[in-house]
């Protein structure tokens, strides 16, 4: 295999016209290195801050809803009590006023039956005046007619 001299040399200048430049780039690549990895770093940073702060506050938030939630609870706890104190309390004074409802309505019936028994008496002795005048009538007729 024969190689082309004139080629060869060709593809030497070439590589030296493009090395330097190539290496340049890489000398700019390393020492931009540690400003690419400050930077890298600097960012990861930045973006773990984030996160944490994000936890922190879903945390947070988790503590509030957490919070809010008992707070719910004990209020509702504490109306169930309230209700449940305003029903046996009105439960009592029902009982009290059917207790003195039924009292007064008994005293009214003992009153009823006094004034019941009152005017059975009084009927009775006027029945009694009347049914005594009816057969002081009928006695009268009868003598009347007995006489004729």
């Amino acid at each position: 295999m024969a190689v082309d001299r004139r080629r060869l040399l060709d593809l030497i200048d070439q590589m030296r016209v493009a090395a330097p430049g190539e290496l340049r780039e890489a000398q700019e690549v390393l020492s931009r290195k540690e400003e690419v990895l400050s930077e890298a770093r600097e960012e990861a940073q930045l973006m773990i801050a984030r996160a944490q702060e994000e936890v922190e506050e879903r945390l947070s938030e988790s503590e509030i809803v957490k919070a809010a939630h008992a707070r719910g609870e004990e209020i509702a706890r504490k109306a169930e009590e309230q209700a449940e104190a305003l029903l046996k309390e009105t439960e009592e004074r029902m009982r009290a006023r059917l207790s003195q409802a039924e009292s007064v309505a008994a005293q009214q019936m003992d009153e009823a039956d006094r004034y019941a028994m009152e005017m059975l008496k009084k009927l009775e002795s006027q029945l009694s005046a009347f049914l005594a005048s009816v057969r002081a009538g009928i006695e009268s007729m009868e003598n009347k007619a007995q006489i004729r």
